[in-house]
C-alpha cells in the first residue's frame, strides 16, 4: 500500500504536476530550483491541510466519494498488483508519454466509473480547446505588442506567480484523489476520513518528490511543455495558468467525478496553438496541426494502455469491450 502510495507520488508529480507547473518551470528558469519548489510546497502544504481540516477528515475534497475503502477486499485491491499502475505510469512517463494517472490509477481500483470519468475528460478536452482558442485570439495582438518590449513590465511576475498558485490549488484539489486512494480511510462510503499519520506521510511524501522533480528541471513531460511557442514568456505562463485553471474549477463544481486534467491541458495548449496560427498561410499552419495531432495521439495512446492494464489486472476487459 505504502510503496503503491510512494510510486504513485512520484509518477503523479513527474506527470501530471510538471502540466501544471510546467509554464512556471519553464518561465522561470533562471530562478534557482529551491525558490521553485519552496512555492509550490507551499501551496501543496495549505491545500492539503485545509481540505483535511474542513473535511473532518477528506484530504481529496470529495472526489473519492464514489471510490469508497473496503477492509473486505483491501486485502486483494491493495496487494502486489496495486504497485504495477503507479510503476507503468513511470515508465510511460519516462517515454514523455502525457499518459492520464486518473485512468490508469483510479480504473484500477474502480473499473464502474471509467465511462464517466473519461467523458467528463473529453469534455475537458473540448472546453479547453474553444476557452483557449478564444481567450488567446483576443489578447493575441495585445501580448506581441508586450512581447515586442525589451522589459516586461514588473506586474507581469506577480501576476505570474498568483495565477501559478490559483492553477496549482485547483490542480491539487482535482487530483489529490489519485494519491490517497491508496491509504485507508474509515467509515462509512461517501463520508470516509484519513488519520493525521497518513496524510502526514502523505505530505512529506509529496514535498519530496517535488524536490525531485524541481531539481530535474521538470523532467521528461517538460520537453512537452518547452516546445509550445510563448511558454517561457512570464506573459504567455500566466494566461496559460488563469485559463487551465478557471477550466478546472468550472469541472470542480460541475462534479466530484475525477477527471484527467492531462485532456484539459493538451486542450488549452490546442487552443492556443490554433489561435495563434489564425491568419496565417501557407506552410506555417503546418506545423501546429502536427504538434497538436501528436499530442492527441500519445494522450490517446496512454488512455488506450491504462485502460489495458487497468482492466485487465482487474480480470474485466472482456466484460467491459463485450
Amino acid at each position: 500500500m505504502l510503496i503503491g502510495f510512494l510510486l504513485s507520488a512520484y509518477a503523479i508529480v513527474a506527470n501530471d504536476a510538471i502540466q501544471t507547473l510546467g509554464t512556471f518551470i519553464a518561465a522561470n528558469r533562471q530562478r534557482p530550483w529551491q525558490s521553485l519548489w519552496l512555492f509550490a510546497s507551499g501551496i501543496l502544504t495549505i491545500v492539503l491541510l485545509y481540505g483535511w481540516l474542513k473535511s473532518g477528515g477528506d484530504p481529496a475534497y470529495g472526489r473519492l466519494n464514489k471510490f469508497p475503502f473496503d477492509p473486505s477486499t483491501a486485502a486483494e485491491l491493495y496487494g502486489p498488483l496495486c504497485v504495477i499502475p503507479p510503476l507503468t505510469l513511470l515508465i510511460l512517463t519516462r517515454f514523455g508519454l502525457p499518459v492520464s494517472t486518473t485512468f490508469l490509477i483510479l480504473t484500477f481500483f474502480a473499473p464502474k466509473n471509467l465511462a464517466s470519468m473519461v467523458t467528463k475528460s473529453l469534455l475537458g478536452y473540448g472546453l479547453a480547446l474553444a476557452v483557449g482558442l478564444i481567450t488567446f485570439k483576443l489578447v493575441k495582438n495585445y501580448l506581441a505588442r508586450q512581447e515586442s518590449k525589451t522589459v516586461v513590465d514588473p506586474w507581469w511576475v506577480p501576476l505570474q506567480w498568483i495565477t501559478t498558485a490559483f492553477l496549482w490549488s485547483q490542480w491539487l484539489i482535482q487530483d489529490l484523489a489519485n494519491l490517497f486512494i491508496y491509504f485507508p480511510r474509515d467509515g462509512e462510503p461517501g463520508q470516509q476520513t484519513l488519520s493525521l499519520s497518513w496524510l502526514l506521510i502523505g505530505l512529506f511524501a509529496m514535498v519530496f518528490m517535488q524536490l525531485i522533480i524541481m531539481r530535474e528541471g521538470g523532467g521528461k513531460v517538460q520537453e512537452i511543455v518547452d516546445q509550445k511557442s510563448g511558454t517561457s514568456d512570464v506573459r504567455e505562463a500566466a494566461l496559460i495558468n488563469l485559463v487551465y485553471g478557471l477550466v478546472i474549477l468550472f469541472f470542480k463544481e460541475y462534479s466530484n467525478m475525477p477527471m484527467s486534467t492531462t485532456w484539459v491541458f493538451l486542450g488549452l495548449l490546442a487552443g492556443r496553438e490554433i489561435a495563434y496560427q489564425l491568419g496565417q498561410k501557407g506552410e506555417e499552419l503546418t506545423s501546429p496541426w502536427s504538434m497538436i495531432g501528436s499530442d492527441l495521439l500519445k494522450a490517446t495512446l496512454g488512455l488506450v494502455v491504462s485502460v489495458i492494464i487497468a482492466l485487465g489486472m482487474q480480470g474485466q476487459l472482456t466484460s467491459f469491450f463485450g
